[in-house]
């Protein structure tokens, strides 16, 4: 399979030694445990243009992934019992066109399946073809899929500050639909939790004490449930780093990462319990690793057309200065707080 070339768009030097702080801790090389999620991006389209997307997400963007390789993915999965998890993400991912096929496939093998949902997309539809979303509640429920979605904050200021003018008053409605589903709902087994992004270059706070927050504020003003509440840091590359290095607050940030290491968020951090792979087979450590186009280490398959469980599970981790964000304070990932 011929593959486009990798995105170079980051590839200055490092100033910050991810590696020397590990072999500090005597943690030396990250190693994989497992591989009990296979976390797969299906494309970079998106209703939104969310100022801190480290996918770059647009409506604008047109990757996605091919029938062809979605169906590398079920072969995949269905070959390995030990991969229990698939991970759908994007852009927006329901806006793949092979996505709910993907879905029902995937349920089909009993596997468990996550849904990066994009709330609003249930209103706004693909900004591509018109289609509506409005089903989608309906759709996740008669899989039995995990909903995860972002809400930055349980006030409508900070929310559409970071996602834009009439993000939350959707995302609210949306949350309503799937309550009214049975997601999030007390004595029910559809599981929807939320997330949550600084909407600038801070660490979260206490994951607790903000779902705690998040709960009873969306509780008694919106009447809303939900299971859990994620809290993830703003990763420094892509649009937020732009970002920062429009304001000069870049190495400002990167410090207040840096100091804020924690080599127990460190040894719980996702990438030694998964592989991501990109819309176009691709593979990598991470989501964010896969962003920034670095590959699997040499000598590792390279793509899912290419794949080697047991390679894949001997691997040395590649890392960068983007690892930062995953092991500061209590750690980030896309399940939330490591440590």
């Amino acid at each position: 399979m011929e593959l486009p070339v990798l995105n170079a768009a980051e590839t200055t030097p490092p100033r910050y030694d991810f590696t020397a702080r590990l072999i500090e801790h005597g943690l030396d090389l990250l190693r994989p445990l497992s591989i009990e999620t296979m976390q797969v991006n299906v494309g970079r389209l998106c209703n939104q243009a969310c100022h801190h997307c480290h996918v770059d997400a647009s409506p604008i963007r047109t990757e996605m992934m091919d029938r062809r390789t979605a169906e590398r993915v079920i072969e995949v999965l269905a070959a390995h019992d030990a991969i229990r998890v698939l991970d759908i993400t994007g852009g927006a991912p329901e806006l793949n066109p092979e996505f709910e096929w993907l879905v029902t496939q995937v349920r089909r093998l009993g596997r468990h399946v996550m849904v990066r949902h994009n709330l609003t997309v249930q209103f706004d539809g693909n900004p591509r073809t018109g289609a509506g979303m409005e089903h989608l509640p309906e759709f996740f429920a008669e899989n039995g899929c995990e909903v995860i979605s972002s809400l930055p904050y349980y006030a409508q200021y900070f929310t559409d500050r970071q996602r834009g003018r009439g993000v939350f008053e959707k995302s609210i409605r949306a949350i309503r639909r799937l309550n009214e589903v049975g997601y999030g709902m007390p004595g029910s087994d559809l599981t929807l939790n939320l997330v949550y992004n600084p909407a600038g270059a801070f660490l979260p706070a206490p994951q607790a004490s903000l779902e705690s927050d998040f709960k009873r504020e969306l509780l008694q003003k919106h009447g809303l449930h939900f299971n859990n509440l994620f809290t993830i840091t703003n990763m420094p590359i892509h649009r937020f780093k732009e970002d920062l290095l429009r304001h000069n607050g870049y190495e400002s940030y990167m410090n207040k990462l840096v100091e804020a290491f924690n080599p127990a968020a460190a040894r719980g951090v996702m990438c030694r319990t998964m592989v991501s792979i990109d819309y176009d087979g691709r593979l990598s450590d991470c989501d964010f690793n896969q962003m920034l186009g670095m590959p699997l280490e040499s000598g590792i398959p390279r793509t899912i057309f290419d794949w080697d469980f047991d390679a894949i599970l001997r691997r040395n981790i590649m890392v960068a200065d983007h690892c930062f964000g995953c092991t500061a304070g209590a750690g980030s990932s896309c399940g939330g707080a490591t440590a």
